[in-house]
């Protein structure tokens, strides 16, 4: 048997649109001799040319928030109870077997920027790919954003998942989701123009306000997820674990066995 493993991950950089400017990673690479003062400050008397090649170490100094780079947000993100009104696990509470199960690709790229993907919209995908959902599978929602990362378009593109289609899943099983989109919602540039339009509140973040109804997990920011087919593919997505946290980040693979 082979077995093929699809990097699902964008990477953390410096110099890329991945994120609004005041939440964008940075990156301070310090070199084998940048390093080297440090490392004597070890070994008084030790010289540089003491040091094979003269060199010592490399090691970088990143400033990061839980939310950047591709990522699996808690239901404590989304809100302070899950379950209708349980308190809110945090990531280092996700359960393990929600981040390790057979994975569905839910091919969203033909919806505009900024749509609201409906639970029509997830059932009429289902049927064309033919698969009926089983607890706990991870679904992943592939949209125009994927092919738009390190774009200065990024953050607003691709469509966005909506409460009554982030339910239809819930209700089936689904614990973890995942977009590669900047947000599992349609951008805020968007919703921002209909709540303007109509006032109403529940338009903001409303699919991850679903949590508050069940709650689940979702991955952000995946990336080459026009690489996978419909199913048959596995998942693994298990998040950094830090303690109280609203988000960890993660090396999301998907794992094909033939």
């Amino acid at each position: 048997m082979a077995r093929t493993i699809i990097d699902l991950s964008i990477y953390l950089e410096n110099d890329v649109v991945s994120d609004p400017p005041p939440f964008r990673p940075k990156i301070d690479y310090i070199d084998h001799a940048m390093s080297v003062p440090e490392l004597a400050g070890f070994f008084p008397g030790l010289q540089q040319d003491d040091l094979p090649d003269g060199e010592a170490w490399a090691i970088e100094r990143v400033e990061l928030i839980t939310h950047n780079g591709t990522h699996l947000d808690a239901p404590y993100h989304f809100a302070s109870t899950m379950d209708r009104g349980d308190r809110a696990i945090t990531i280092d509470e996700v359960p393990l077997d929600w981040c390790f199960q057979p994975g569905v690709k839910l091919d969203f790229r033909h919806f505009a920027d900024g749509y609201v993907a409906s639970a029509a919209d997830v059932e009429t995908e289902l049927a064309r790919i033919g698969h009926s959902l089983s607890p706990l599978e991870i679904v992943l929602v592939n949209t125009s954003a994927g092919q738009r990362y390190g774009q200065d378009d990024y953050v607003s593109a691709g469509c966005g998942m909506g409460y009554e289609a982030t339910m239809y899943l819930l209700e089936r099983g689904v614990r973890l989701t995942g977009t590669d989109g900047w947000s599992w919602d349609a951008p805020f540039v968007h919703t921002r123009e209909r709540y303007l339009a109509t006032g109403n509140a529940a338009l903001i973040w409303e699919g991850h306000k679903a949590g508050r109804d069940i709650g689940y997990c979702h991955l952000e920011k995946l990336h080459n997820l026009e690489a996978l087919p419909a199913t048959g593919f596995t998942v693994a997505c298990f998040p950094v674990k830090i303690r109280a946290a609203s988000a960890g980040w993660t090396r999301a693979v998907a794992i094909i066995e033939q």
